[in-house]
């Protein structure tokens, strides 16, 4: 089916006859739905005075109309072709897509680990030592003393020596064995500090107390640091949008906001910001020229833009890695050392220009009042030569650098010179 601008047309799949409470639309009062498929789909085939065709797009035929179904059959037609994808000519090159920031997984969020307050891992290793010490004294394998009470059991006090049986051992081993494990989950995490847990690879969550706190001795602890940091990089080179080359420093403030993506995600996130504030700084420089003296306009050099731009920019490139960046802030903004001179003279040269275009206009204008002033005083109007001699000689008068005087030749001179004539 070809599909032409005249949005009046049909599919061949749609019902002859619209029922009789909807009248048909006509071109003129079809709605911007209706004329916004048929432009999209006229575009998509092709010209029509001969210009590379497309595949024409087919129609995906709707559900019937109902009795439920008040829409226009041209308007769902239309809508549904309108999702349809446009065709691409055969041999004609792909659209570009615009470069997006890496995608983390979804999988990997930072969560809380589960952990016991240390007072509780404090108490049982106590009482595990307690415990230990009070099986070894009944059984007699600490030797009595006469200050102490003697507790040691019967059996220890009839032959004077240890007594020590299988269920002594097996109790004192397996208390032991309580007392370390307990001590051996302690951990004291200092503020601004969170400890990673992963047990074979796998991640098991963060903890964030401070404090001394107890975890699984079996899994492994890892550091992070999660305090609001700054750095200050060096002077990075890059070219602004003319092709100048120019040196710029930055500050950037940021911190770790997911401990798991910036642990597990990445190898080492500090080098993973290092590079991409390179490679953003790099693309942000050459959106505008680093001064605009020469032609009005934005430049690196105005406002709060640049540092918003590249807040924005980097921001976005290290999310995926756990990083949160608060602000990218320029401390240093100049030109490279083998353009620097050249550009400062090109600089003093523009202003200079603009400043003599300023003055000069401002002395026209000071001339031409002066003029007028004088007539209206005088009561008198000057003929068009004595207007203009009266305004040069003002002109000169207002330009001319102090100590120089310049004469101006007469209105009958000047006449002469152009006529080829001597003054």
């Amino acid at each position: 089916m070809d599909v032409t601008r005249d949005s009046s047309q049909r599919p061949d799949n749609l019902p002859k006859a619209l029922p009789p409470a909807l009248p048909e639309r006509s071109a003129s009062g079809a709605s911007p739905l209706v004329k916004a498929a048929a432009v999209k789909t006229a575009k998509s085939i092709g010209p029509a005075d001969g210009g590379p065709v497309t595949t024409p797009l087919a129609v995906v035929p709707g559900p019937a109309v109902g009795a439920a179904d008040l829409r226009d059959p041209l308007e769902k037609a239309a809508s549904e072709t309108a999702e349809i994808p446009e065709a691409t000519p055969v041999g004609a090159p792909a659209a570009a897509t615009s470069r997006r920031p890496p995608r983390a997984d979804q999988a990997l969020r930072e969560y809380g680990a589960s952990f016991l307050p240390g007072w509780i891992a404090l108490l049982v290793v106590l009482v595990g030592v307690a415990g230990v010490l009070l099986m070894m004294l009944r059984d007699g394998v600490i030797p009595y003393w006469d200050v102490l009470p003697d507790l040691r059991s019967a059996a220890a006090q009839a032959s004077g020596r240890a007594e020590a049986d299988a269920g002594s051992i097996a109790a004192v081993s397996a208390t032991s064995l309580l007392a370390v494990f307990a001590l051996a989950g302690l951990l004291a995490n200092a503020g601004g500090e969170t400890r990673v847990l992963t047990r074979w690879g796998r991640y098991r969550g963060t903890v964030r107390r401070t404090g001394l706190v107890w975890v699984n001795p079996l899994l492994r602890r890892r550091r992070v640091d999660v305090r609001l940091r700054h750095w200050r990089s060096e002077l990075v080179k890059v070219v602004d949008r003319t092709g100048t080359p120019i040196v710029v420093r930055l500050l950037i403030v940021w911190r770790v906001k997911d401990t798991a993506r910036a642990l597990m995600a990445i190898e080492d996130h500090e080098s993973y910001l290092r590079e991409q504030v390179q490679a953003v700084l790099t693309r942000t420089a050459s959106t505008l020229p680093c001064d605009s003296n020469a032609a009005p306009g934005p430049a690196l050099r105005d406002g709060q833009w640049f540092a918003d731009e590249l807040t924005r920019a980097l921001a976005a490139e290290v999310a995926p890695a756990g990083l949160e960046v608060y602000s990218a802030q320029p401390l240093a903004l100049d030109y490279a050392p083998e353009v620097a001179e050249s550009m400062r003279r090109r600089r003093l040269a523009d202003l200079d220009a603009g400043l003599r275009t300023v003055l000069v206009d401002d002395a026209v204008e000071a001339a031409a009042l002066a003029v007028r002033r004088l007539e209206r005083a005088t009561t008198h109007e000057l003929d068009e030569a004595a207007r203009s001699a009266l305004m040069e000689q003002l002109l000169v008068a207002f330009v001319a650098p102090a100590g120089v005087a310049a004469s101006v030749p007469p209105p009958a001179a000047r006449a002469g010179r152009k006529e080829g004539r001597p003054a």
